[in-house]
Parts: structure tokens; C-alpha cells; sequence
């Protein structure tokens, strides 16, 4: 069977241990944790992937969506679509991952436990991510069911409401489910089917793919004749991506004080389901490349933006932004960015740690401590440090 690539990415998000890596297993029957480190602590680290196809039968005369290729009655279900999940943390410590996978989504799913009190910190906090990235396509699921009564489940499904109240999500589904049981998952399937639209995908705009993840495939003690190049691991924004292209890798690798681009060729292209001969966005894909492994392995050239060759914008070190804080934020600071204060800026797949050169009005300088490859008009999550730790306070638009 020719490979498919999905045609939607969709993020999910929540506070930590709400269920969010049970829901992707579910319906993917994939478990997205797989380091070992998130395996041993039993939470996303970084971020997790799974493909899932649905399909669609008539019931009655009426449409239901399945994840098999074989209807109730047993006839042969129609295949739909390919859609891939982008698995996010949901620790606060771990909010500048979950802030680069904002960037690869197209739609997303909020995960709401319904065994605790609504917000949690980082439910507040990821819904932010989503208002930043422009992501209008959510849908609510109200996990754990199973752990609550009907008067406890409708005290927090009014918790939910109230709190997405003047949001993006103020108009989202909201799901109850009991994913560790798989109940109601037929409803998300359904969900994701009548408010996730595929994204319309423009294949003549110049390339444009996230490196969310960097790999040396080569196993330990291998012989120099079995080598193979590093693999590079994301999603492509717009644009098209073909087996023999020749690329460039921005910002590249640190030399000194300097980052140096890489240039490469495309070896082989896969989706999680096998080999492709083109990428269009949409997806998460693997790259083949002639990269040394060395440059790839453990995730090194995580945050670094794929193009071809010259067509990509340039690296800055230092950004002009015009800042714009949240409405709500976890922290009740006051909304200001002080000269000389040190910053979390979050663009695409990338972290960086930045300080404030020069602040007049609402427009900030801000150096970087790694280099952003960014076009002027988009935007960077901006954080904060207040209390011991790092809260989104605010987006800055790049002028």
C-alpha cells in the first residue's frame, strides 16, 4: 500500500496528569511517551507523535466515523483521512515544549481532568499557547469520568465553561470522556470530523519545515560501510519537500560565537506509515539527509528551520518586537517588560533566552542568546520570570 501522509496536525494539551498521552493511546492505539526518562516518570517530556485513519461508514443512513477499516455490520469501511497528534507536557517546567509544539498544529484538543478544580495552572497556560499560535480549531475533553459522579462531573463541566468564557475555545465541544476505558471516543472521532478541517496548503509558497526532532539512526559499533546519514524529524509549514533536494538548516550549529548554516541533500522521506517520494505540510515526516549523525543525534538540531537553499530568511540575533500580553495569565504580575530583564522567547521549534536591550512604549529590542531564522510579522511567546519560575505573560509581533 502507498504510504499517506496525514493532512492534519493535532495538538494536545492540558495540565499535567489529566490523560492527555491515555487519549492519544485511545485512539491511535500508539503510547506517544517513549524516552526513556518519560517511561521511568510516567510524564511527556517532550514531544510525542501518532498517526490514526479514520473512516467512515453508513448506519443507518447516517455517517459514523470509525478508526477500522471494517464497518459494524462487517462491510468495508471508506477511508477519510490520516491525522497525526502532536503529544504536548503538561508540566509547568516544561511549558517552552509545549509552547514550540503550538507550532506545529493545526487544530487541537484541550484536556480537562474532571476530578480536579478548573483552571489548573498549565490549562490556563496552554490555552494561552493557543490563542498565540492563531489556533481557532479546539475542541474540550473532560477526561476521567470515570472518577467522578454526575454531580461532581457537571459542577466541573460548568468550571470549563466559565473558564473558556471570552476565549478562542468559548464555542468548543465539550467531550466527556474516560480515556484509560476508551469511553466516548467514538464522540472525539466524530468531533474532530465535524470541526477539523483539513488546512487548505498553498504547495507553490517557498519551503518552510520545523525541526522538532534530530536523529542518529545508526546503531552502536555499526561498520563505516553501513553509515547512513542524520534524519530530521518534523513538520512542513508550506511549501514542498523532495526526495534529492538540496536544503539549507538555519540558524545551523554554533562555531564560537557564531551559528553556521548547514547545507544538505534529501536522501529518503517517511511518514509513520511508511516511504514517501514528496512531503507537502501536513504531517510529521522524517527526513533522510547527508548530514554527519553526529550534527543530528539527540535531538541537536531541535529549533533550527529546513528551506532550500538561499531561499530562507535571515538569522537574527537581535529581535525588534511589539509586545502584547495576555489577557489572563497564571501569575497576577504586572504587565510590563523592565530594560535589562532576562526573558524566554519561544518561536517555531525554538527556545532561546533573550534580554531586554531597549524598551520604548510597547516595542522591545531584545538580544538572543541563540539566534532566531524568522520572518518580520510573525510572532514569539514571550515569558517571564516571577516567583521561581517562568510564566507566559505575553507575544511579541517581529517588525
Amino acid at each position: 500500500m502507498k504510504a499517506v501522509q496525514s493532512e492534519i496536525n493535532i495538538g494536545v494539551v492540558g495540565h499535567v496528569d489529566h490523560g492527555k498521552t491515555s487519549l492519544v493511546k485511545s485512539i491511535t492505539g500508539e503510547w506517544a511517551d517513549r524516552h526513556s526518562e518519560e517511561i521511568k516518570r510516567g510524564i511527556t517530556i517532550r514531544l510525542g507523535y501518532a498517526d490514526a485513519d479514520i473512516y467512515e461508514c453508513k448506519v443507518k443512513g447516517k455517517k459514523q466515523y470509525i478508526l477500522s477499516n471494517k464497518c459494524p455490520d462487517g462491510s468495508k469501511a471508506t477511508f477519510v483521512r490520516r491525522i497525526s497528534f502532536v503529544d504536548c507536557p503538561g508540566h509547568e517546567n516544561l511549558m517552552s515544549v509545549t509552547l514550540s509544539g503550538a507550532s506545529l498544529m493545526d487544530a487541537a484538543i484541550l484536556v480537562i481532568a474532571a476530578n480536579e478544580e478548573c483552571p489548573r495552572p498549565q490549562t490556563q497556560e496552554h490555552l494561552s499557547a493557543l490563542e498565540i499560535a492563531g489556533i481557532k480549531h479546539i475542541i474540550v475533553v473532560q477526561n476521567k469520568i470515570d472518577l467522578v459522579d454526575k454531580k461532581e462531573a457537571m459542577q466541573n463541566y460548568r468550571q470549563i465553561k466559565q473558564f473558556v468564557k471570552g476565549t478562542i475555545a468559548e464555542n468548543a465541544a465539550i467531550i466527556p470522556v474516560s480515556a484509560n476505558y476508551n469511553v466516548n471516543i467514538d464522540a472525539v472521532i466524530d468531533a474532530i470530523q465535524r470541526y477539523f478541517p483539513t488546512p487548505k496548503r498553498d504547495a507553490s509558497k517557498a519551503l518552510r519545515m520545523y525541526v522538532a526532532r534530530s536523529f542518529d539512526v545508526n546503531r552502536p559499533k555499526s561498520n563505516i560501510e553501513e553509515l547512513v546519514g542524520g534524519v530530521l524529524g518534523g513538520t512542513i509549514a508550506q511549501g514542498v519537500l523532495k526526495i534529492g533536494d538540496e536544503i539549507e538548516i538555519k540558524p545551523g550549529i554554533k562555531l564560537g560565537d557564531e551559528y553556521k548554516a548547514l547545507k544538505t541533500k534529501v536522501v529518503s522521506l517517511s511518514a509513520s506509515k511508511g516511504k514517501l517520494t514528496e512531503a507537502k505540510p501536513g504531517g510529521l515526516i522524517g527526513v533522510a539527509t547527508t548530514l554527519d549523525p553526529a550534527l543530528t543525534k539527540s535531538d541537536n538540531l531541535v529549533g533550527n528551520v529546513v528551506g532550500k537553499i538561499g531561499e530562507l530568511p535571515d538569522v537574527l540575533y537581535d529581535i525588534n518586537v511589539e509586545v502584547h500580553f495576555l489577557d489572563r495569565v497564571v501569575e497576577k504580575i504586572e504587565k510590563k517588560i523592565e530594560e535589562n530583564e532576562v526573558v524566554v522567547v519561544n518561536a517555531g521549534t525554538t527556545t532561546t533566552v533573550g534580554t531586554v536591550l531597549q524598551k520604548k512604549g510597547n516595542e522591545a529590542r531584545i538580544r538572543l542568546k541563540k539566534p532566531l531564522c524568522i520572518e518580520k510579522g510573525h510572532k514569539v511567546a514571550i515569558s517571564q520570570r516571577f516567583r521561581n519560575r517562568w510564566s507566559l505573560t505575553s507575544y511579541g509581533v517581529i517588525k
